[in-house]
C-alpha cells in the first residue's frame, strides 16, 4: 500500500487528578445518623470543620460550598421523613450535612480512550494554516462508569497538535433540565424497545397526563398508580422502564467561566448509570447553512443498551435525547454531516457485523437500513464497524473503519462511498491503515485501536484513536494518497 501513516509522538493519559464532586447516598438509616450527628454538633464545632473541608476542597472545585448545599437540598424528602424543618437551619449546618454526602469521582482515572476529533466553534486568532479542534474522549473510572470529557487544541500547518492548558476545576453541569414528552412518541419509543411486559398498555399511567407532560407529571402519575392499584414499582417491569425512558431526555448547561477541558458530562438518566460510551461528534451544516454540532453515543444502565444523540451550538448548552425505531437498537450509530437527497443520514451496524445506511426525515426516529458493506478480508472477518462520521471529499465520503479479526484484533482501515449515492462502495483499503504496534497493543483491552471520528486538515485526515481501551493518540495520513488508493482498490 503506497500510504504513508505518520504516527505522532503525543499520548493522553489517565489522570487521576482530575476529579468531579458526586451526590453519595447510601441509605435512608446512615443517612438519618449523619444528620443527626450534625445537627448535635455545637454551633463553633460546626463551623470549624466545615472551615477544615473548605480549605481542603476548595482549591480542587469550583463553588465547593455551592455543590454541599445542592447535595443538602436534594436530601428534602428525608427531612421531612425526619420531622426536621430545614428552614430552621443555618447556612454551616445545611452546608456541613451536604458535605457528608459528598464523594470526589476521579473521572479518567482507568482509561481515557476512543476520542473523536471536531473542529472548534471559536476560530478566531488563528494563524495561516491553523485550526482550532475539540477532542472528545471516553473517560472512565472507579466501577468503569464512563463519561465524556473533553481538550482543546491547535493543530498547525505541519499537523501538529498543540494542546490547551487542561483546566483542574472540572465540574458537571450547573442546570439540569427535564424534557416535555409527547405522550404519542412515548409510547411509541416504548413500543420500538419492546418493554412492554404481556403488551400490557401504559394508559393507566398515562391517561392521567395531557398529550404533553413532565418528567415530574409522570412521576407523580406513577406514584398515585401504585397507590391506587397497590403496584410495586421495584417489582414492575413497565413503571421501571416508564421512568428509565423518561430520565433519558435532559439539557446540560455549564458555567460560561469553565474551560471546555473542565466540562463533563457525566451520566444523569438512569438508562445510562453505567456509563456513556464512545460519543462520536460531527459538525453538521443543514440545507440553511446553519451548524449544529450532533454526537450519538450509546447509553448503558448495567444490564441494556439506548442508542442517544447528543446536540450542542457552543459545547456549553447540550441537549440529550434517545433515539427512536427499530434502527436504534445496536452500538456505532454515527450521523452523516449533511443531509443527502433532503434526509438525515446514519451509518449503522444492526446485526453485530455488518455496515448498514439508514435514511429520516426526523434526526430521532430511524426505522429501516439498507446492508452496504459485509466483512471480506482476513482482518475484518469477525466484525466490521465505522469510526465515527463520514469525511465528504470531492471523490466521495471518506470513512475510517474498524475491523476485528483473529484474536480479535482492532485495525483501522477506510472506504469511500459514492457521494450521491453513499449506498455504493466505491473502494476499500486492501490492507488495513492502523496496526496495533508494540507499544499500542498494550492496554485494559489488548491489541486494540479505535477512534470516533477524524477530520481533514492541510490536506491530511487527521486520526484521533484509542490505544487498547487504555490511552490515545492521533496520526495523520495524506488525504489526497489515500482517496488514490481507494479508487484504485476495486
Amino acid at each position: 500500500m503506497s500510504i504513508t501513516i505518520s504516527r505522532k509522538d503525543l499520548t493522553f493519559k489517565p489522570d487521576t487528578s482530575r476529579v468531579i464532586a458526586r451526590y453519595m447516598y447510601t441509605n435512608d438509616e446512615r443517612s438519618k445518623r449523619m444528620i443527626k450527628c450534625v445537627l448535635k454538633m455545637p454551633e463553633e464545632e460546626i463551623k470549624n470543620s466545615l472551615n477544615q473541608v473548605l480549605r481542603r476542597y476548595s482549591k480542587r472545585h469550583r463553588n465547593i460550598s455551592q455543590i454541599f448545599e445542592i447535595h443538602f437540598n436534594k436530601l428534602a424528602d428525608l427531612f421531612k421523613e425526619m420531622n426536621i424543618d430545614t428552614e430552621g437551619l443555618n447556612i454551616n449546618q445545611k452546608v456541613l450535612i451536604g458535605s457528608y454526602f459528598t464523594m470526589e469521582y476521579s473521572i479518567e482515572s482507568a482509561a481515557l480512550f476512543n476520542p473523536s476529533m471536531i473542529e472548534h466553534p471559536d476560530q478566531t486568532e488563528m494563524g495561516p494554516g491553523e485550526k482550532r479542534v475539540i477532542i472528545s474522549f471516553r473517560g472512565t473510572g472507579e466501577g468503569h462508569i464512563s463519561s465524556v470529557v473533553f481538550r482543546c487544541g491547535v493543530l498547525d500547518k505541519e499537523n501538529k497538535l498543540i494542546l490547551e492548558s487542561v483546566g483542574n476545576m472540572l465540574a458537571e453541569a450547573d442546570r439540569i433540565k427535564r424534557f416535555i414528552y409527547d405522550k404519542n412518541k412515548f409510547v411509541n419509543k416504548l413500543d420500538d424497545i419492546s418493554y412492554f411486559a404481556n403488551k400490557v398498555s401504559p394508559n393507566f399511567v398515562l391517561e392521567k397526563l395531557g398529550d404533553n407532560f413532565t418528567y415530574g407529571e409522570l412521576q407523580r402519575s406513577i406514584k398515585e398508580t401504585i397507590k391506587t392499584h397497590k403496584i410495586s414499582r421495584k417489582k414492575n417491569i413497565l413503571l421501571n422502564k416508564m421512568m428509565w425512558l423518561a430520565s433519558s431526555h435532559y439539557e446540560l448547561q455549564f458555567s460560561l467561566d469553565s474551560a471546555i477541558s473542565e466540562r463533563v458530562i457525566f451520566p444523569i438518566a438512569e438508562s445510562e448509570k453505567k456509563g456513556i460510551e464512545d460519543a462520536r461528534f460531527v459538525k453538521f451544516t443543514d440545507d440553511d447553512g446553519e451548524i449544529t454540532y450532533y454526537a450519538t453515543y450509546t447509553a448503558y444502565d448495567g444490564n441494556a443498551i439506548m442508542p442517544k444523540l447528543i446536540e450542542t451550538k457552543d459545547f456549553y448548552h447540550f441537549k440529550v435525547l434517545p433515539l427512536h425505531g427499530e434502527i436504534a437498537q445496536n452500538k456505532g450509530m454515527a450521523l452523516f454531516p449533511r443531509k443527502i437527497n433532503g434526509k438525515y443520514a446514519m451509518l449503522c451496524r444492526i446485526d453485530g457485523v455488518n455496515n448498514y445506511i439508514s435514511y429520516s426525515y426526523d434526526i430521532t426516529i430511524w426505522r429501516e437500513a439498507t446492508l452496504i458493506q459485509k466483512p471480506k478480508f482476513v482482518w475484518e472477518t469477525i466484525q466490521i464497524g465505522n469510526c465515527g462520521s463520514p469525511i465528504e471529499t470531492k471523490d466521495g465520503w471518506l470513512t475510517i473503519m474498524h475491523s476485528v479479526g483473529p484474536v480479535r484484533e482492532y485495525v483501522l482501515t477506510a472506504s469511500l462511498f459514492d457521494l450521491k449515492n453513499p449506498e455504493i462502495e466505491i473502494g476499500r483499503l486492501k490492507t488495513p491503515l492502523i496496526i496495533p504496534n508494540d507499544e499500542e497493543r498494550e492496554g485494559y483491552v489488548p491489541n486494540v485501536v479505535y477512534s470516533c471520528g477524524s477530520i481533514i486538515h492541510n490536506g491530511d485526515v487527521v486520526i484521533p484513536y484509542a490505544m487498547s481501551d487504555w490511552a490515545s493518540t492521533y496520526a495523520t495520513v495524506n488525504l489526497e494518497e489515500l482517496l488514490t488508493e481507494l479508487k484504485n482498490s476495486n
